[in-house]
């Protein structure tokens, strides 16, 4: 089956309910499992999951959404410096299980620990393994010092979480992950969850409906499946 045929199929399948019934804070549906499937469908479909440890799974569809346009990418003086100095190298996909086990120990504001399970890196990693999901990871001496996750379908990245170790080593995931998107004519980055950091480097707010439109568009070109090293 060709990646169009592939992401024509999930999108067309049945398992959620229209995003349009999602209440005023985004959330959709309760329940269900993170099977691969069940996973490529919410993607395509601008579905997300997000949940607490104890708490089943939660299935969520913002309005508006954060999003990403690889054009619009800011590079701040700090970032630009530290990518001047060039001491950090970058790998893709070489280390995706290191890159999320990293995420998920991260303090987050106003969270009382993870919303990466292990349910969640298992299910992650598989995904990986179909070749769905990719890392973008920062190295310093050999070292693993930041980096970043998401889900590629079409020609749209959904970033998922990143992680430092490093002054500015998210950054520069990020700023690669943008040239890689450039260069492959994605169409956006979808960051899900508005944050002031975000916005600091060009990302945005569209409504939901403009979003949808842009992942549909997106969906009609194939994904770069397997290993983007």
């Amino acid at each position: 089956m060709s990646d169009k045929a592939e992401m024509s199929n999930i999108f067309n399948s049945g398992y959620f309910p229209e995003v349009t019934l999602a209440g005023e804070d985004g959330l959709l549906a309760v329940g269900g499992s993170l099977e691969v499937p069940i996973l490529l469908e919410a993607y395509s479909k601008g579905i997300f999951p997000w949940y607490a440890e104890g708490s089943p799974i939660l299935w969520w569809s913002p309005d508006p959404r954060m999003v990403l346009f690889p054009d619009r990418f800011r590079v701040s003086k700090s970032l630009g410096q530290t990518l001047r100095k060039g001491d950090l190298k970058i790998r893709l996909d070489s280390c995706f299980s290191d890159v999320i086990r990293h995420c998920s120990k991260v303090p987050r504001p106003d969270q009382d620990g993870t919303w990466i399970t292990e349910e969640m890196i298992m299910a992650y990693i598989l995904l990986h393994e179909e070749g769905y999901a990719h890392s973008v990871e920062v190295f310093s001496g050999g070292e693993l010092v930041g980096g970043l996750y998401g889900v590629s379908l079409g020609k749209a990245f959904f970033g998922e979480s990143m992680f430092h170790l490093r002054k500015d080593a998210s950054k520069v995931a990020l700023y690669h992950l943008v040239e890689f998107a450039r260069q492959n004519n994605f169409e956006l980055i979808d960051t899900q969850q508005s944050t002031p950091h975000l916005k600091s480097l060009g990302a945005e707010e569209i409504p939901r409906i403009r979003f949808l439109y842009i992942l549909q568009q997106s969906l009609t070109q194939n994904t770069i499946k397997g290993s983007w090293e």
